[in-house]
Formats: structure tokens, C-alpha cells, sequence
């Protein structure tokens, strides 16, 4: 129960600023996990690397140096000037991309055709005039040609053999090109070739064109004289041959300004930038020299380096991390979670720790292929966090997800981006197993992380201004992660289940099951005690979910909590049939059979490796209080001035009181559920008058006092036993006998006022 007293108040608040007393075992894992914290800060940061401390400004080049600089150990660094340079001249040696346009082709081949239909109709007519036939062509593409060339192709002696050699000679323009040159922008890139693009199909062919032999409607007579001499083509058509072509050539090849761009951004991803080496010994600056603007390009390389591995700042990690780990600590405690964690948690939290930061160290030094971008993309943070919130607590999850990523980044495993993916992959993932009831949900809390994911690469991706190529592929991993995540988490989940003695759903949900092995030997061995348990589950689950505790604990610690009755079930009335067997025995014996049942039952859970809040409840389900019965008993026996004789102790059950809300609701389901079975016609009313009464009792006698129920929860959880114990109770009516001869009816319905 909780009190509102000023006076505990103040010294529960004095209490709580007192430190816990430390545990060895405890100590010893915290202290583990935080020296590998220690050594992953100092191998990642590095020693020192040169004979150099202080501030830049006092060198600056074309200055005379005042004092050597030399380097102690190698040393290499990026070149950003001479990247820079390299980008600008790879940049100008891309060539300008252009595209085939297959419809303008098309169109081409078909006015050719067109054409050659006409004249070869024409030629093949007998006694037509030179007139005639220019009338004619006129009148099908007026304004294309001169008289003198269709006068040349009249009279040619071979006339007929022109359109096939004006065809061949058309085709291999269209298949070279007839590039649209811009007026500007080619400038910038390469001078001496352009790329062209031919997509045939499924497929698309690159090739490299010299820019003085390329094809435009200004130079294509060149072209395709170039091509006609090559042919043999008789001379008269090598004379009109331009003049046939010229009407119907056009522009086929195209400037792709996207494609080009594209081919800038691939140069970029692939772009290997400049290192620079320095070796040990070297003298970077020379006292009495002047100062090159080189000689500061190494400096800054070199004050870049020392400014993350100088011991100063090795030191400040180590202490903020230390910190953070402390915080951490304090953060595990009943404060938060509302109880002392156990050691095998408190080893699973450090070992989780520790692993977290050497993997992120590790993934450091992978190269990801793609560039600047973080590799803790393959570091499963939800998975960190998605463990410890199914096994231990969704609070502790929380704090995970906000201090291994902070921890990483401030020590300097981590840089910016990796700290914003592995922070929103990690809260994601602690709030995505809120309610989780089925092993198929960690699948899909996998699925919403690797959402998370995507959403927060993708923002990175374009803060980065990283190639649109290269999305695909990292968006991939980023949801692989997740999906992997939530899968790596439904097989390590049961494992971990029986090293920790977790109280996880799932495993409440198998415990529930009333076809165990125990639960069923409870069955029949003591089947009014299971009959008893079942029914105390169900009073319990209820209240449990009215006041908004957990449920399934309640009802799983419900069943479990008299299995200590199997040994001898026939001293328990529930049990009992016509014999007493309590009526031949002293009260102090009977009462220490009675009283064996709760130490039993803590045995056999212990046997069965049921989880520690199931056991608790098993061990406080009674708490401490008298068994009144035979106590009054054992006074009545041995006479007025017997308190002094009769030791209440061996009387009193040996647990405690109850410290939590679930262990509490089961102890007052327990005795409400046991007490109601002695009232005569328990109506709503009479029901709620006995058990208030019951649950007074309880409060009066302290059973309730270490545990977090509040009168309002006790309001709560009254109200929720009458409503499932007036239903069960519920009047029947009652039904009137059947005469001995009942009269014939009609068909097979019974006769009227006759029972179903």
C-alpha cells in the first residue's frame, strides 16, 4: 500500500539519496564492460604522432619558422587541394553525352522510300517526258529539288541503280549520326570526343566519337562524299548524290544534359583521393626556413590528427564515456525499473555493452565501398535494444537506445551520421515492441526499424549529396538491418529466456498453458486445488487489467501458486470428501502441514525453472499472516491462559509480504476466491460487503504494505472479483419436473410449460 505520510516521505527521500550497497558480482561486471569501454576509446584514438602542440597561428606560410615540427610517427592524410585538382581534371576529360533518336531515323528511311517509289514508277514507264517527270516530283515535294538534279537523274544511263545507292549511302548517315551540336555548354568537358548512346533494344551500346569526325547537317556532304568514293558508285551519281540526300537528312543525335550529369556523379563515387604520406622522422616544419604553402598543408593535416589523439582529449572521452557508463548504472536501478536487477541481467547489460562498442569500433575500419558513408549501417543497435526490452524492461530499452549511440559518438567510435542512424534505429526499436504478445511481431517491429532505417539514410544520403546511384543499394542495407534485426532477436530470444530466468511474454504465455506437465499432475492429484487456482487465475488476470498491472503474470503466478498441495493434497479442505484427516492431529502439526505447502511450492518452481516474479508470488501469496483457524484451535485446547504456551510463530506462514501489485492481486484472489465459497446464496450485494470486508482485513493485519496498491486500486480490484464471482454465482432457474406421462405433442416440439 502506499502511505501519504510527510514524515516516511521525507525519509524514503533520505533513503534514496543514501548509495546502494555495491554487490561483488555486480561490481566486477560494471568494472569489466568499463575498462573495455577505456581500451576501445585508447586503441581507437591512437598515440601520439608528433613533436607538435599549440596553435596554428603561429606559423603561416611564406613566414619564417621559429622552431622545428617533426613527425614521431607515420602519418597519412587527404590531400584536399590536389583532390580537388584531380576532380576538376577528370571532370574535363568526361565527354559530352549524346543520345540516338530512332524516331527521327525512322522518319528519314521513310521519305527516302517514298521518294524512290515515285521515281522508279516513273522510270519504268515507257515515253514519259523530262517534263513530265519534274512536273511530278515537283508536284509530291515541291521546293526540294532543282530541275538540274532531276534532270541529271533522268538521263543518267544507270538511273535505276540511283535509289539503292542513295539508300546505302542514307543508312550509314542515320547509323553514324546526325549530331545536333548546342551553341554552348560543351565547353567543359572533354574537347577531343563526345560519347554516344544507341539503345537497340534491351540493350544500350556505348561508343567514342572523335569531335572532327562527327557528322552535322552543316559538314554531311563531306560525309557522305567521304562514304561514296569509298563505294564505287558510277559517277554521275557520285555528282547529284548530296543534292538527292540533302532534302531528307535531319538531326538524329542529341545533347543528353542527365546522362552527362550522371557520368560526372559515377566519376565522383569512384574518385580515389590523394593521400599523402608522411614518414617518421620527417621534418614537416624547418626552424630558420620559410614556411611553403605545402609545408601548412601537412601542419594542418598533422593538427587535425592530434586534435582526436592527443592524451588530453583521450582523457575527456575516457572520462565522459565513464560518465555516461555511471549514468547508465544508476539508471538500472529500482528508481527506474522499480527493482534491483539480477545478476545475471546485470552481467547481460554489461556484455551487451561492451559488445556494442567494439563492434561499432570495429565497423569503423571496414571500408563500405560506397564513400562517406557510415558502415554502422551494418551495426545492429535495434537489436542492442530490442533484447534487453523483451527480457528485462521497455524503460531500460529506452535508456539504451538514447546512451549507446550518445556514448559512441561522444567518445569518437561514432561520427555525426552514424550517430543520427544508430539513435533513430535504436528508439524506433524500443517503442516498436510496446504490446508485443507474438513471436510474429518482432518480425514486424523488424519491418518498422528497417522503415526508420530507410527514412533516416535517406536523409543522410541527401545531406551528403551522395549520386542518386548509389540510393538503391544503401537504402537496401539500411532495411536489411531491421528485417535482420527482429529475426536475430526471435533466435536469440529463447536461449536467453532460461540463462536470464526472463518473465517475458512469450514465456508466460507457454507457462499458461494448462496442459503442463505440473499442471496437469495438479489436476489429478489435487483436483479441488486446481479447480481453485483456475479460478483464482481468472479473478486475477481481471483485477490485473483493471488496474493496469500485468495480467498474464497474474494469472500465470494464479495457477502456478499452490503446486506446493501435490505432496499431500488430502490435508487441504478443497481436496477433502467426507474424512478429515485434520481432526486427528494436534492444530500445531496441522498447521505446520498447512504452512509446508508455500515452502514446497517455492521448491518445486525453483525445480522447474519457472522465472523469479512466478516464484515470488508462489512465496507471498500467503505473506506472513496467522492461520487463524488453528491457532484459535490450539488456544481452545490448551485453556484460558494459553497465549503464553502457544507460540504464534508456529502458526504464521513463512513467506512475505507481497512487493508487487501482481503477487498482491493473487494473494487477495486467493483468499476472496476460498472465502466465497462458505456463503450461502452470495448475491451481488453480499458479495461485495465480504469481500470488502476480506480485503480490510488484509490491510489491517500489514499484508499489503510493501506493495504499490493504492485504495483507489483496492476500489478497483474489489469491484472486478464481484463482477467475475456474481457471474459465476449467478441464480439459475429452477425448473419444474415432468409428469410421468407426458401428453403426445405435435412433431417433436415439447408441450407447452414442458423443459427443454
Amino acid at each position: 500500500m502506499k502511505k501519504n505520510n510527510d514524515a516516511l516521505e521525507g525519509s524514503v527521500f533520505l533513503k534514496s539519496l543514501k548509495p546502494p550497497r555495491p554487490r561483488l558480482g555486480a561490481a566486477l561486471a560494471t568494472g569489466a564492460a568499463s575498462l573495455v569501454l577505456v581500451v576501445t576509446v585508447i586503441i581507437g584514438s591512437g598515440g601520439r604522432q608528433a613533436d607538435f602542440s599549440g596553435d596554428l597561428d603561429e606559423f603561416a606560410a611564406g613566414k619564417v619558422a621559429e622552431r622545428d615540427v617533426a613527425a614521431e610517427q607515420p602519418l597519412s592524410f587527404v590531400d584536399e587541394e590536389a583532390t580537388r585538382l584531380r576532380l576538376d581534371a577528370q571532370e574535363r576529360l568526361v565527354p559530352a553525352v549524346f543520345k540516338y533518336n530512332h524516331t527521327v531515323a525512322a522518319e528519314m528511311r521513310e521519305d527516302y522510300n517514298r521518294f524512290t517509289t515515285l521515281i522508279l514508277r516513273f522510270f519504268r514507264e515507257e515515253g514519259i517526258s523530262l517534263e513530265a517527270f519534274q512536273f511530278a516530283i515537283h508536284a509530291e515535294f515541291p521546293g526540294i529539288f532543282s530541275n538540274v538534279t532531276l534532270g541529271a537523274l533522268f538521263q543518267a544511263p544507270d538511273r535505276e541503280g540511283f535509289p539503292e545507292y542513295g539508300s546505302i549511302t542514307l543508312e550509314h548517315l542515320i547509323e553514324t549520326g546526325i549530331f545536333a551540336l548546342p551553341e554552348r555548354g560543351l565547353e567543359i568537358y572533354n574537347p577531343d570526343v563526345v560519347e554516344l548512346l544507341h539503345n537497340s533494344g534491351s540493350r544500350t551500346e556505348r561508343e567514342r566519337i572523335r569531335f572532327d569526325r562527327l557528322t552535322t547537317k552543316a559538314n554531311f556532304r563531306d560525309a557522305a562524299n567521304r562514304f561514296i568514293i569509298g563505294e564505287n558508285y558510277p559517277k554521275p551519281f557520285d555528282s547529284i548524290a548530296a543534292d538527292l540526300l540533302s532534302p531528307f537528312v535531319k538531326e538524329n543525335v542529341f545533347f543528353s544534359p542527365e546522362d552527362t550529369k550522371q557520368r560526372l556523379e559515377e566519376l565522383n563515387a569512384r574518385l580515389e583521393p590523394v593521400i599523402r604520406e608522411i614518414q617518421r622522422g620527417d621534418r614537416i616544419i624547418r626552424k630558420g626556413f620559410v614556411i611553403t604553402e605545402e609545408d601548412m598543408v601537412k601542419l594542418r593535416a598533422l593538427h587535425m590528427t592530434l586534435s582526436v589523439r592527443e592524451p588530453r582529449i583521450i582523457i575527456a572521452r575516457i572520462l565522459i564515456l565513464l560518465m555516461l557508463y555511471g549514468l547508465f548504472a544508476f539508471l538500472m536501478g529500482r528508481r527506474t525499473i522499480g527493482r534491483i536487477l539480477t545478476l545475471p541481467e546485470v552481467y547481460f547489460l554489461s556484455s551487451l555493452t561492451a559488445v556494442y562498442f567494439i563492434t561499432a569500433f570495429l565497423l569503423r575500419g571496414i571500408n563500405f565501398s560506397i564513400r562517406d558513408f557510415p558502415s554502422v549501417i551494418l551495426l545492429p543497435t535495434a537489436l542492442m535494444v530490442m533484447l534487453p526490452s523483451i527480457l528485462i524492461s521497455s524503460r531500460i530499452a529506452i535508456i539504451l537506445s538514447l546512451l549507446l549511440p550518445l556514448g559512441a559518438f561522444l567518445s569518437g567510435v561514432f561520427d555525426t551520421s552514424s550517430y543520427i542512424l544508430a539513435l533513430c534505429s535504436g528508439v524506433v526499436a524500443s517503442y516498436s515492441l510496446r504490446g508485443v504478445e507474438r513471436r510474429m511481431d518482432l518480425i514486424m517491429a523488424g519491418f518498422i526499424v528497417a522503415g526508420a532505417n530507410c527514412v533516416a539514410t535517406a536523409a543522410i544520403l541527401l545531406l551528403q549529396r551522395t549520386p542518386p546511384s548509389d540510393y538503391p543499394f544503401i537504402l537496401l542495407s539500411g532495411a536489411f538491418n531491421g528485417i535482420v534485426s527482429g529475426m536475430l532477436v526471435l533466435g536469440f530470444l529463447p536461449p536467453l529466456e532460461h540463462v536470464l530466468n526472463a518473465v517475458t511474454v512469450f514465456r508466460l504465455i507457454e507457462l499458461s498453458d494448462l496442459n503442463a506437465p505440473i499442471l496437469k499432475r495438479l489436476l489429478t492429484t489435487a483436483p479441488g486445488t486446481y479447480s481453485h487456482s483456475v479460478m483464482v487465475g481468472n479473478l486475477a488476470e481481471t483485477a490485473c487489467q483493471d488496474i493496469g498491472a500485468n495480467a498474464l503474470l497474474a494469472r500465470v503466478g494464479a495457477y502456478y501458486h499452490d503446486i506446493g498441495k501435490i505432496e499431500q493434497p488430502d490435508y487441504f479442505v478443497e481436496n477433502q470428501t467426507v474424512y478429515n484427516k485434520h481432526d486427528d492431529i494436534a492444530p500445531r502439526l496441522s498447521a505446520t502441514v498447512i504452512r509446508s505447502h508455500v515452502k514446497l511450492g517455492v521448491e518445486k518452481a525453483r525445480l522447474l525453472g519457472l522465472p523469479r516474479e512466478v516464484t515470488d508470488i508462489i512465496a507471498e501469496h500467503h505473506g506472513n499472516s496467522v492461520i487463524s483457524w488453528f491457532y484459535n484451535e490450539a488456544l481452545k485446547r490448551e485453556g484460558a491462559d494459553s497465549k503464553s504456551a502457544v507460540n504464534m510463530e508456529d502458526f504464521t506462514y513463512p513467506g512475505k509480504p507481497p512487493r508487487s501489485r501482481e503477487s498482491a492481486v493473487v494473494m487477495l484472489a486467493d483468499v476472496t476466491e476460498a472465502a466465497t465459497r462458505t456463503l450461502k446464496k452470495p448475491s451481488p450485494a453480499r458479495l461485495e460487503k465480504f469481500i470488502q470486508e476480506l480485503i480490510m482485513n488484509k490491510v489491517e493485519h500489514g499484508q499489503l504494505s510493501e506493495s504499490e496498491l493504492t485504495f483507489r486500486d483496492l476500489e478497483t480490484i474489489k469491484n472486478a472479483f464481484v463482477r467475475v464471482l456474481a457471474g459465476y454465482y449467478h441464480s439459475r432457474i429452477e425448473y419444474p419436473k415432468l409428469p410421468r406421462e407426458a401428453p403426445v405433442s405435435n412433431g417433436n416440439r415439447l408441450p407447452e410449460g414442458g423443459a427443454p
